[in-house]
């Protein structure tokens, strides 16, 4: 069932984007490439829009049913009494004086002996049936029926909790996916032509480099920053590369540009769209260092660290429960996924949130993972931090260091997972060090971020990779030298360019 409602909504994405896909390049020709003004009203804007706004409202319908439920309901009860009854008391001699004129009681009685079942409690458990004995002469036969029938509607409980949970998950995803369409109905109609002005001195730069340009479009980011998509191509004969260009550019727009990531490394004869973006800031260097627990071939430990094409740089680390390949498995999934998302252009928490309903539709039983995020927007030094179940993440700078703790649960353990935030403005020469509990938990109990940061200040090395590695050896005279758990530290340093 589950992977069949996953099924059925992947099919809805692929249609609608395939439908927004033909809406968008509709009426483009290879002889004609032109883009025309569009304003807020744009219709198919607006088509966009609605789209979202039907995932939003799927998503509502999902969230309006029942939620789960930790008792067996009074029709269950009902069903289990009724059954019972019908297996042992329907040739039993007292069966006209039980269900008869003491009706009420055995119904009573029979419903208290069922929710003590549920508490658990053994020893209520027993006085319930010892209670039951003294008024029915097969009480033996009719507790172990109804235990058999309570036991079996229980389990239906557990399972159409587990299909609620999932439905849920599923909701959880087709708000993101509608806040996602949301935002691309925002960006997808802000790209305008470029200022008539602009378009011929940028044309006459270029053509002196033997560059034809045909068109030329701008969006303009609400931070600042600027894209510019170039329709051009060489003369023929002419290779040109796409760093001489984008020295031209800049040069004319008064602010650093660079081709985009993928971009061509040259332009050749054939008119060909390419994407410029303001340059970012600053650049990060990052290195990392791990052990694995004792005993163990394989660390439970995963992490990525990438730029994507907005100017943020990503590392996240993730701890799987226990250790071994089973936690690595886990902890795997866990930064595949946010590195998916990541790239697609997610916000840390929309992709942190999807990953933790992906966990949930899994249904696989004790699975979880710690969720430790952080985000560095390259163009203002700005790092975003979030974190589930995650060790603290230290920030060095010259001679102080600062902690950024967490106190959440980790990814997959909850339906409604929540986050531990936090924003820091990062400097030239600053260092994110991120680890898991594995490290912090060879310090001394009660002490560990004290000693990590007196730790951290001790160590001299500057190269990231090498400062990883000394934070380990020391952490490692905490333990004897004896690695009890997976330990994985991750350094990155922050550099203006």
């Amino acid at each position: 069932m589950q992977e069949w409602i996953i099924a059925m909504l992947v099919v809805s994405i692929l249609l609608i984007l395939r439908d927004m896909a033909k809406t968008v390049f509709s009426g483009k020709t290879k002889e004609k490439e032109e883009m025309l003004p569009l304003c807020e009203s744009h219709p198919q804007k607006e088509k966009v829009e609605r789209y979202a706004a039907s995932f939003r409202k799927l998503a509502d319908t999902f969230y309006g049913m029942p939620y789960r439920k930790e008792f067996l309901s009074g029709g269950q009860l009902n069903r289990i009494i009724s059954d019972t009854s019908a297996a042992v008391c329907s040739r039993c001699y007292q069966r006209e004086i039980c269900w008869g004129e003491h009706a009420g009681e055995t119904m009573r009685g029979s419903e208290n002996m069922i929710r003590t079942m549920e508490e658990g409690n053994e020893e209520n458990i027993q006085r319930a049936r010892s209670e039951w004995m003294r008024a029915c002469g097969r009480s033996a036969q009719y507790f172990q029926v109804l235990n058999e029938g309570f036991r079996e509607e229980r389990q239906n409980l557990v399972w159409d909790n587990r299909m609620i949970e999932s439905r849920l998950a599923v909701a959880q995803q087709l708000t993101e996916i509608s806040r996602i369409m949301d935002h691309m109905a925002e960006e997808l109609y802000d790209i305008m032509p470029a200022d008539q002005q602009f378009q011929e001195d940028l044309k006459k730069a270029l053509r002196k480099k033997h560059v034809l340009v045909k068109n030329v479009w701008v969006m303009d980011k609400i931070e600042g920053r600027r894209q510019i998509f170039l329709n051009l191509r060489a003369r023929s004969g002419q290779c040109v590369s796409m760093t001489e260009i984008a020295q031209i550019l800049s040069r004319i727009c008064g602010s650093s540009m660079t081709p985009d990531a993928g971009s061509r490394s040259i332009v050749n004869g054939d008119f060909r769209m390419v994407h410029f973006v303001e340059d970012v800031s600053y650049q990060m260097l990052y290195g990392v260092a791990r052990l694995t627990r004792e005993a163990e071939k394989v660390s439970g430990d995963n992490y990525i660290c990438r730029q994507e094409e907005d100017g943020r740089f990503f590392l996240c680390l993730s701890d799987g429960m226990g250790s071994g390949i089973e936690a690595f498995k886990e902890s795997e999934i866990v930064v595949e996924l946010l590195e998916q998302f990541l790239e697609s252009g997610f916000s840390q928490e929309t992709a942190a949130r999807m990953v933790n309903s992906a966990l949930l539709l899994k249904g696989r039983e004790g699975m979880f993972s710690t969720v430790d995020i952080c985000a560095v927007d390259l163009y203002t030094g700005i790092c975003d931090f979030l974190k589930a179940g995650a060790s603290s993440t230290f920030i060095k700078r010259d001679h102080w260091v600062e902690s950024i703790a967490s106190e959440n649960l980790a990814a997959g353990l909850v339906q409604q997972l929540d986050f531990d935030t936090a924003s820091r403005k990062l400097y030239h020469g600053d260092y994110l060090i991120m680890m898991t509990d594995g490290v912090l938990d060879a310090l001394p109990a009660e002490r560990e971020e004290e000693t990590m940061k007196e730790i951290i200040m001790d160590v001299r090395e500057k190269e990231p990779r090498e400062m990883g590695r000394g934070i380990l050896e020391r952490v490692l005279g905490y333990s004897d030298y004896h690695a009890r758990d997976d330990m994985t530290v991750v350094v990155a340093g922050l550099w203006k360019k």
